[in-house]
Order: structure tokens, then C-alpha cells, then sequence
């Protein structure tokens, strides 16, 4: 890959760019962090300190995240998710900024975008489509999309993977790998080398577009004709392109900005019911939160798309996570720690006390308490706030606690919907939801 071309399709000038740009993350947290430490010492205020830490970290993870695309931008795009946990005070310079990275990224040449065509669908291509707009609808983080209309008729998506993609993926991967000890650092409870294994292998997958045509298919076929959701079906596919149906409604970044209330709560219940019941229906687990990636039909329907990060779940969400739920939400102090151990939340001698994690976990389960509940940004805010104060016992009994690699993407997406969810400010029947899809939570 020449310097040129990388320039040509957005793509920064060498990995040595790209790490050093990735490198200035940790070393600008780092000093955050010990400027805000030392402004409490002054007498300032925790709360004020940790929601301008908060946004100051943001603002700096979308100036580097922005710029690049592969692994990089995909970390962008899941904090763009978060930005509902900023104090608006201080997220409103960037908060549009950082949407865009939801849907959005500099487009490669068409000359470039016919070449990977040439490659993966065969030189005739252009027979194989009636129309085919040059011009890209959406651009993200490993590929863009163009509209066409297939020989048919038929109006389809074109998804086309930009050049060097998985030469930018990998270069992030790996410069991410060697961020494990400040990681481990951050958390030292957490068993972090499995998790960023599971995240890279997951990511690697995303580079074969037939995975994730395979996702869309069964997706497709077991929501096919589903009185709530809409999957596009595949039309055709390659290990960089895959053709399938063209889909429209309300984007959610739409609604998230300017929906009423009725369009909210809609979005928001429809979101929710997808992401746990998808599980139990597909054995799969739709793992891309953010809001460029679902859509509200006029008829109602949540349409859902782009299914390049999915977990597989061949025995559906595992029973431990709705029985952990299910004893946080009561209060069950001794029980909770016996599930938490067995799943391996609780490491041996780490010192995780009982009451401890009942108060560190029970204020998740708070959506789950109450007939239906308003997800808001105060209430992220709230909880981003007590487990983020370094000063606090939430925060202590955090750095303990484990996440098992196998849990990964399950609490990434549960955490991404749930910024989603803040975003809307839907007011949802979660525990309904939970009592139907959530094995453990009622038995």
C-alpha cells in the first residue's frame, strides 16, 4: 500500500501514523487524569472534575477516532453511543461531531470502489445492476454503501469494503493489544488479554463479508414477515461486497434529535425486544449498537441492518446473566455472590465483599424495578458518574470485579443499547421484556 492510495481512499499515511495517533489516547487519559487529581487536591469539586474529565476524554477520543477508519473508528462509533453519559454542559461542543461517526466517513474514489467490484463480482459486474450510484449513501468504518437496482428491479444496498481495510484493522488491533497493561492497570480484577483476544477475533471476522451475509440470512429468515422487525435479505455476496435489499425509515439518529415522544418510546421498546430476543429466536446476537444501524418504518417496524459484528449464542444469553439480574434486583446478597463466583465475576482472593456488589450492581437493575422506565441522560450520567469517581467505594468494587470473555460482547451491547436508550429517552416495559427473554431472570 502506497502512501498515495492511502491518502486517496481517507486512510492516514502509514501505520506508523495511525499508532501514533492511536498511542496519544492513553498518554492524553493519563494526564487527565492526574490534572484532575490534582485540582481535588485544591479544592475543587469530585463531580465537577470527573464530568469535565469526562468530556475533555470524549472530545480527545473523537479527534483521533475521527480520523481514521478500521479498528480504530469502530471504538469511535461505540463511544458515539456513551456521548448520552456527558453532562450536556460539557458534550455540547462535540455531541453532533460525535453522531457522525455513527454513519459517516470520507469516501474512497469510484474509480477505487469499480476496482473492488472488477475483484469480487467479476468484471461483467456492471450488468449484473441496472442502476448504480456512484456516490455513496453512507460511509463507516470498513466499507461504504452505494444504491443500486439489481437486474431485477429490485432497489439493493452495495456494500464494498475499502481497499487496505484489513491491513488498517489489524495495524489498530495489534497497537491496542499493546495498550493491555494500562487496561489491566484501569481494572485489575478484569481478565483483559481474553477480552481484547475475543474483541480482535470478532473484529477479523468482520473483514469476510460472506460471515456476515451468512448473519444477515438467518436473521432475515427468522424475522421474515415479523409483525415488528425487518432484516433486508442478502441478494448476493463476496469476501469484500455483499448486494442486499435496499431498506429506508427514520434513521434513529433522526429520531434521537428531533422524534416525538410516541416515535421515542417506540424505537426505544422495539430496540429493546430485539436485542434480547434475538437470542432465543436466531442463537444470535446483533453486537454493532449504534444508532446508524436501526431505523423506525412508517409502518412501525424497527429495521435493523449491518450484521458485521454478531456473537454467536448457540445456547441463547447464558442463565447466569439473568440470575445475577434477577438476586442484584432483589437484593440477595449471599446467593448474588455464589452466581457471580460460579461465573467467574468473582476471582478467588479478590476480596469482593458481598454487600459490595449488591450496591455496585443494584443500580443497573433499576430499569428492571418499576412497571416501565424512562431511560435519560441523567440517569446514564448518574451511573457513569458513581462507578467513574476514582474516590468512591462503587468505583473500588468495580476494579475487582471480572468480566469473562465469553460475556464480552453481551455486556458491550447491552451497555451500547442502552446508551441508545438514554439517547431516545424512551420509556420502555423492561421488566415485560425481561420476563419473556432473560433465561434465569423469572426461574
Amino acid at each position: 500500500m502506497t502512501d498515495t492510495a492511502a491518502e486517496d481512499r481517507g486512510l492516514p499515511s502509514g501505520t506508523a501514523a495511525r499508532a501514533a495517533r492511536l498511542a496519544s489516547l492513553p498518554l492524553g487519559f493519563a494526564g487527565r487524569t492526574m490534572s484532575g487529581w490534582g485540582r481535588r487536591l485544591t479544592g475543587q469539586q469530585a463531580e465537577e472534575i470527573n464530568a469535565e474529565m469526562a468530556g475533555r476524554m470524549a472530545e480527545q477520543l473523537f479527534q483521533v477516532l475521527g480520523t481514521l477508519k478500521g479498528g480504530a473508528m469502530k471504538f469511535g462509533q461505540a463511544l458515539s453511543v456513551f456521548e448520552a453519559a456527558i453532562p450536556d454542559e460539557y458534550s455540547a461542543p462535540y455531541r453532533e461531531a460525535l453522531t457522525k461517526l455513527q454513519s459517516s466517513a470520507p469516501p474512497m474514489p469510484a474509480k477505487q470502489t469499480h476496482r473492488v467490484l472488477d475483484e469480487q463480482l467479476g468484471s461483467a459486474w456492471r450488468t449484473r445492476f441496472r442502476e448504480f450510484d456512484d456516490e455513496p449513501a453512507a460511509s463507516a468504518s470498513i466499507g461504504q454503501v452505494h444504491h443500486a437496482v439489481w437486474h431485477d428491479g429490485r432497489e439493493v444496498a452495495v456494500k464494498v469494503q475499502y481497499p487496505g481495510a484489513d491491513e488498517a484493522l489489524r495495524s489498530d488491533l495489534r497497537q491496542l493489544m499493546r495498550f493491555s497493561r494500562l487496561f489491566q492497570a484501569l481494572a485489575p480484577g478484569t481478565e483483559v488479554k481474553p477480552l481484547l483476544a475475543e474483541l480482535s477475533d470478532r473484529m477479523n471476522e468482520e473483514l469476510d463479508y460472506r460471515g456476515e451475509a451468512s448473519y444477515q440470512r438467518a436473521f432475515a429468515t427468522e424475522f421474515d414477515g415479523d409483525p415488528q422487525f425487518v432484516v433486508p435479505k442478502v441478494v448476493a455476496s463476496s469476501p469484500k461486497v455483499v448486494v442486499s435489499e435496499w431498506v429506508t425509515g427514520t434513521p434513529f439518529a433522526s429520531i434521537i434529535a428531533n422524534g416525538d415522544t410516541a416515535s421515542r418510546n417506540q424505537a426505544g421498546r422495539l430496540l429493546l425486544e430485539f436485542h434480547y430476543s434475538s437470542p432465543e429466536r436466531v442463537r444470535l446476537l446483533h453486537s454493532d449498537p449504534h444508532p446508524g444501524n436501526f431505523m423506525l418504518r412508517d409502518d412501525g417496524k424497527l429495521c435493523v441492518i449491518d450484521f458485521g459484528a454478531v456473537a454467536r449464542l448457540p445456547r441463547g444469553i447464558p442463565r447466569g446473566l439473568g440470575q445475577i439480574t434477577r438476586l442484584a434486583l432483589d437484593g440477595k446478597q449471599e446467593e448474588l455472590m455464589a452466581v457471580l463466583r460460579e461465573h467467574r465475576f468473582v476471582k478467588d482472593g479478590t476480596g469482593v465483599k458481598a454487600e459490595d456488589a449488591v450496591a455496585y450492581l443494584a443500580p443497573f437493575t433499576e430499569p428492571l424495578a418499576h412497571e416501565t422506565f424512562t431511560f435519560s441522560r441523567d440517569w446514564l450520567q448518574r451511573q457513569a458518574t458513581r462507578v467513574g469517581d476514582v474516590g468512591s467505594k462503587d468505583f473500588r468494587t468495580g476494579r475487582l470485579l471480572n468480566l469473562p470473555a465469553e460475556y464480552l460482547l453481551i455486556h458491550r451491547t447491552t451497555a451500547g443499547n442502552t446508551g441508545i436508550l438514554c439517547q431516545l429517552g424512551a420509556e420502555v416495559a423492561v421488566r415485560e421484556i425481561a420476563d419473556r427473554w432473560i433465561p434465569g431472570f423469572t426461574d
